[in-house]
């Protein structure tokens, strides 16, 4: 059996589109048919060569996405054939697999995590799929492999925001724009969300923010002085790993506050910060996708989607085939998509 993939060969480098050999099934390991793939920017530092050279070159991208389960493997219990289910790299229920390989005939073996979802069908571990009902929008599933679990756990188990509290969102893409609508869920007040283009903070408003600073036109911190005086706001989260934006996050959180880092630096790039608050009340901390819990958090999100208390429609601001990955991942790197990045793969 084969499939299509889009395969990461050399880091910064465009992917490379291969049909490849899908592997037998073993101990613990689910068969999915891919439906949509969102692109998040974790992919793109993978690509970057974020955290130095990659020692699994040739190997297989993507981490949240939807599918129909194909076939399970020995062990498997949580799922089973036909069901509908989320694909996504925090460990949910059921078993950690062996890592599947692939193989091509022109790249040989070409490696894997325990979930892709850049391509037609994923070899995957049992507790990185979370079932939803079938008739569940494919699409909006996708966005809760991690967009949305990362943006509401980063509210509810790293920020822990309080109602009014204020709150400052350092990048509106894909996971900040679910941070943002968390911290209006909560009625954070102000919501203050900062980006480089317009049209990223027009929905940024759509999605609950009270205030939004164009970073390219105005210095952030004097704009956030006007919102909220000079003591700085309850909780600053990074979304863009970018060490001058994080040590800034730092600054301008209050001394009582929460800075929050979702983003991660290229390895070598190093924070340099005054830490004598962090002695008292101020904390800095990562987040590591919210803290969120798959198998418990993603049936909740659907209760809320279906009773229209979560806003996912709207993030979907661009749709690209499996075989124009390369396209999608250039105009997320230019700005041009605003919201989320969509891959549809299949249709069945």
């Amino acid at each position: 059996m084969k499939g299509l993939a889009a395969i990461l060969v050399e880091l910064n480098k465009p992917l490379v589109l291969e049909n490849i050999e899908i592997p037998e099934l073993r101990f613990g390991q689910v068969l999915v048919k891919l439906l949509s793939s969102g692109i998040c920017g974790s992919q793109l530092g993978e690509i970057d060569g974020v955290k130095g050279e990659d020692k699994y070159l040739p190997h297989l991208l993507g981490h949240e996405g939807t599918g129909i389960v194909e076939e399970c493997g020995e062990g498997v219990t949580t799922v089973e054939e036909g069901d509908k289910v989320v694909l996504h790299w925090r460990k949910g229920a059921g078993i950690e697999s062996y890592l599947p390989n692939y193989y091509s005939n022109k790249l040989g073996t070409i490696n894997a995590g325990w979930v892709t979802t850049f391509n037609e069908y994923a070899v995957v571990s049992e507790n990185r799929i979370t079932t939803i009902p079938k008739n569940f929008n494919s699409e909006i599933g996708a966005l809760m492999g991690c967009a949305v679990t990362t943006g509401l756990g980063v509210i509810n188990n790293n920020a822990k925001v309080k109602i009014g509290e204020s709150i400052v969102v350092w990048g509106a893409g894909g996971v900040g724009l679910n941070i943002v609508q968390g911290a209006a869920l909560v009625s954070a007040y102000p919501i203050i969300a900062i980006d480089l283009y317009d049209k990223k903070l027009k929905l940024a408003k759509v999605m609950g923010a009270t205030h939004t600073i164009n970073a390219k036109k105005y210095m952030p911190e004097k704009e956030i002085s006007k919102i909220i005086g000079n003591n700085g706001a309850d909780v600053v989260i990074d979304n863009t790993g970018n060490v001058d934006i994080i040590q800034r996050a730092y600054e301008i959180t209050n001394q009582r506050g929460r800075t929050i880092l979702v983003g991660v630096p290229f390895i070598g790039k190093d924070v340099s910060i005054h830490t004598l608050p962090l002695h008292f009340e101020k904390v800095l901390t990562g987040s590591h996708g919210g803290e969120s819990q798959p198998n418990v958090d993603i049936p909740n999100y659907v209760s809320l989607i279906n009773n229209g208390k979560l806003k996912l429609e709207q993030l979907i601001t661009a749709r690209y085939s499996l075989e124009q990955v390369n396209n999608a991942i250039e105009d997320m790197r230019i700005g041009k998509v605003s919201g989320r990045c969509l891959l549809n793969i299949s249709n069945n």
